[in-house]
């Protein structure tokens, strides 16, 4: 009897088990063939979607390469359609990949479906630790607006230039660091003393406080930050936590730490509003991005307190990538191109005098003297040149999402497109090489591209900061410190490109010119990704001063 009782028992968990198989396939086909099927895409996998695609690619080129040069290279595979669909679930949700600046332009300005523009997608929750659960950048709506514009003060032009002794300073320690391996000889990663130089930039101007980031001897903040990031940086396949709980728990209390010694910054500097400290000329203290922010603040409760620390981790993190990896590209992109360096030496000769900017004290003493923030808008052809590297070499793309049943509708020329359901990824290394508005130069460096009146580029076609309400609220400064930067080294030093990149040289020890007037390379220096996009090996150089005649 007890047999005759188990078999409808067996029964019917089979035939369970077969209802449950078939709603996961029925589920699992409408989500790889049928969901987003009138999305341009390369054909699918039931299982894998376009994973094992994705791999293939992967394998046809250096490994560790930025997941933007597989996606660039599907891209050309499937016709390069305005935009293509990239399907990694269950890893990310499906992903649209917008490849034109014209629809682009469509998902960052605002519209009668977004008002602020598409909201961001919760990819920034893998940083979460690294910039708080309250950053600007995981903010929608009206709570981001709210913290725009509590902080856009502090982001002003004419309130940056103030800061200029600030930069200046902090930049005068970086070419102290760079002689001593001028001294030396030695090879050394470039990528380094610069993340340190916009460490202490950053932590200066936002906060007014030392991080210490170039002495021997950094502060707790700065290797706090930099062992997090380390953390990020070594995750190249970006695993889930299940995968890895030991790092995601130390990240975590690396975050909390970070958050803990921010929180006292923070009060302190509210004492100093509270007690009256306005901000002018004299005070930089009170002229920095966090008191500005903190005026108006009647009390600093948990909450303003906690929303405050997490802008700071935003900004500290943003801040000195950004720079960092654009001064280092600048700098190999200029050593690689005689007539780009060439232009540069004529602009600085013209601003400080013939020969004056290999003395870093010339060029302090120009920059800090009335009408110093003049010199920095006379940059014209140093400007060219971080426009010219950010469209090569954008640190990172942006990430928007639009809900089930919103109805977002973009128009391509192919066609009009629902993208409703999907993370829509933003691919500025796609978009910043299209040769339909870039043309046959789309993958060189040609800073003279942005100086012709008439160059017929779309204003949406350059986009590392992105565009819109949701742009970049420290482009400004940004833009500002690299100018700084290129001034004080291009005319002081001469760079060499150690292994991957480096230079072929002729018989008589020179490097060796291609017709487009570039060195020519023994290999190719390429991008992988470490949060945001980085030289692969940290921009390994050589240094030496540069001859009194050159």
């Amino acid at each position: 009897m007890f047999a005759t009782l188990t078999w409808p028992v067996e029964a019917l968990t089979i035939a369970l088990l077969l209802v449950t198989a078939t709603y996961l396939y029925i589920n699992l086909y409408y989500k790889r063939f049928k969901q987003n099927a009138h999305l341009p895409h390369l054909p699918p996998s039931l299982l894998w979607g376009h994973l094992k695609t994705f791999d293939d690619f992967t394998k046809r080129g250096i490994r560790d390469r930025h997941p933007d040069a597989i996606a660039a290279d599907m891209h050309r595979a499937l016709g390069q359609p305005s935009i293509m669909l990239l399907d990694n679930w269950p890893i990310v949700p499906p992903m649209v990949l917008v490849t034109t600046h014209s629809v682009a332009e469509q998902i960052s300005k605002p519209s009668n479906t977004f008002q602020y523009s598409a909201p961001k997608s919760p990819s920034v929750n893998r940083i979460l630790d690294l910039v708080g659960p309250h950053s600007i950048l995981l903010k929608q709506n009206e709570p981001w607006k709210a913290v725009r514009k509590r902080f856009n003060p502090g982001f002003a032009p004419q309130h940056l230039l103030t800061l200029l002794p600030v930069i200046v300073d902090k930049v005068t320690k970086y070419l102290e660091n760079i002689d001593k391996f001028a001294r030396l000889g030695t090879q050394f990663p470039l990528d380094e003393l610069t993340t340190n130089l916009t460490f202490d930039v950053i932590g200066a101007v936002t906060m007014d406080e030392n991080m210490n980031a170039q002495e021997p001897r950094q502060g707790t903040l700065v290797r706090m930050y930099r062992e997090l990031i380390k953390t990020y940086a070594d995750d190249k396949l970006q695993l889930p936590w299940w995968l890895m709980p030991r790092t995601h728990l130390r990240r975590h209390w690396l975050g909390q730490r970070i958050s803990h010694q921010l929180e006292g910054i923070v009060r302190r500097s509210f004492e100093e509003v509270d007690a009256g400290v306005k901000p002018d000329e004299e005070s930089t203290k009170s002229r920095s991005i966090l008191s500005l922010s903190l005026h108006g603040i009647q009390s600093l409760t948990p909450e303003i307190l906690a929303e405050t620390c997490d802008q700071l981790k935003t900004f500290l993190f943003a801040g000195h990538d950004t720079t960092s990896t654009t001064t280092i590209w600048c700098i190999y992109e200029l050593s690689r191109t005689p007539r780009a360096m060439q232009a540069v030496h004529a602009e600085l000769d013209t601003l400080f005098g013939p020969g004056g900017a290999r003395e870093p004290t010339t060029i302090s003493k120009k920059l800090l003297s009335p009408g110093g923030e003049d010199i920095i808008h006379r940059m014209t052809y140093i400007s060219a040149v971080i426009r010219e590297v950010l469209r090569l070499h954008p640190p990172a793309g942006s990430v928007r999402k639009s809900d089930p049943g919103t109805g977002f509708v973009v128009s391509a020329p192919e066609g009009k497109y629902n993208l409703d359901g999907n993370w829509i990824y933003l691919c500025h290394s796609i978009i910043h090489r299209d040769r339909a508005v870039y043309g046959e130069t789309a993958d060189d460096f040609v800073p003279e591209r942005w100086l012709q009146p008439n160059n017929d580029i779309p204003a949406s076609a350059w986009r590392p900061f992105e565009r819109g309400p949701r742009n970049c609220i420290g482009q400004e400064l940004a833009n500002i410190e690299a100018r700084v930067i290129i001034a004080m080294l291009a005319r002081r030093y001469e760079f060499t490109k150690i292994g991957l990149g480096e230079f072929e040289l002729g018989k008589d020890g020179k490097p060796i010119v291609d017709d487009k007037g570039y060195n020519k390379t023994k290999s190719e220096l390429y991008a992988t990704i470490q949060i945001t996009a980085k030289p692969v090996d940290r921009m390994l150089m050589k240094v030496k001063l540069a001859p009194r005649d050159n």
